[in-house]
């Protein structure tokens, strides 16, 4: 199994344990990550090599914000990164309290839970980045089985849009009350 994190995090692993399908064949992302799961399963693909899941944890879903909404949160971040990674953070886990010990969150994992070195350009492309119909519909094809599991309570991406959207070629898991973790109170 290949995990990818998601914007400016690392650790995070810990959040999706339940839902992880434990195989050497399985590609999964959280949030940005699933961008970069969904790049890294479609060069396998192309090499020749075997994937049979692609899992997509609150998959960074963006493409029906304006313009104006991108422009703002990449001001806001250069502006002051630490202010805007924090900001980050706490959205990530609203509507819960960050001290929440639900489903697999330890105080372990809250401790490992860690920022990187972002850029600028790893925002833009997370903000700019249009999932296609086609190019998932092209991986089922292929044998590979998509799952996504969004949080009603995610207050990160536009979920509802991105449930229409990726319901159309892949088994979508709507946990409700759940944040952008994916973790219910």
């Amino acid at each position: 199994m290949k995990f990818y994190s998601g914007f400016s995090l690392k650790n995070e692993i810990c959040f999706f344990k339940d839902f992880i399908k434990e195989s050497k064949y399985t590609v999964c992302g959280f949030s940005y990550g699933a961008i970069k799961a969904f790049s890294y399963v479609k060069e396998q693909l192309a090499c020749g090599n075997r994937v049979d899941t692609l899992q997509l944890f609150s998959p960074a879903f963006f493409q029906t914000k304006s313009d104006k909404f991108k422009r703002l949160q990449v001001l806001s971040y250069t502006k002051s990164k630490d202010k805007y990674l924090s900001q980050f953070i706490d959205g990530c886990f609203f509507p819960h309290p960050k001290s929440t010990s639900s489903l697999s969150l330890t105080a372990h994992a809250k401790k490992d839970l860690q920022h990187t070195q972002t850029r600028v350009e790893e925002l833009n492309e997370l903000l700019n980045f249009q999932w296609n119909q086609n190019d998932l519909q092209d991986l089922v094809e292929k044998g590979v089985i998509i799952e996504v599991y969004l949080g009603e309570k995610d207050m990160i991406i536009d979920v509802e849009s991105a449930r229409e959207f990726f319901l159309q070629v892949s088994t979508v898991t709507y946990i409700k009350n759940a944040n952008h973790f994916l973790q219910i109170n």
